[in-house]
């Protein structure tokens, strides 16, 4: 048995009944495949979220993309009354 739960925003309970009446109206056979299905989906959506979160960037990924201006090490002006 699929379980929905009901939200308070009309348009996605709208759906979930909808989807829920689609699913009532299945053979037990395909009732099945589509649990599995969803389940699929649901394993598939952890195990992205895992990944996103684990993922580690990798050594140099910024290569290029950071720049120093030549004089970085140049002394600044607001400081020449201190040198």
């Amino acid at each position: 048995m699929i379980k929905i739960r009901i939200f308070t925003c009309k348009s996605f309970e709208m759906a979930s009944q909808s989807l829920y009446t689609k699913l009532e109206s299945l053979p037990p056979a395909l009732k099945e495949e589509a649990k599995n299905f969803i389940e699929f989906l649901v394993e598939k959506s952890k195990k992205k979220k895992a990944e996103s979160m684990t993922k580690k960037p990798a050594f140099g990924s910024l290569r290029g993309k950071i720049h120093l201006s030549e004089d970085f090490d140049a002394p600044l002006d607001e400081f020449k009354d201190y040198m």
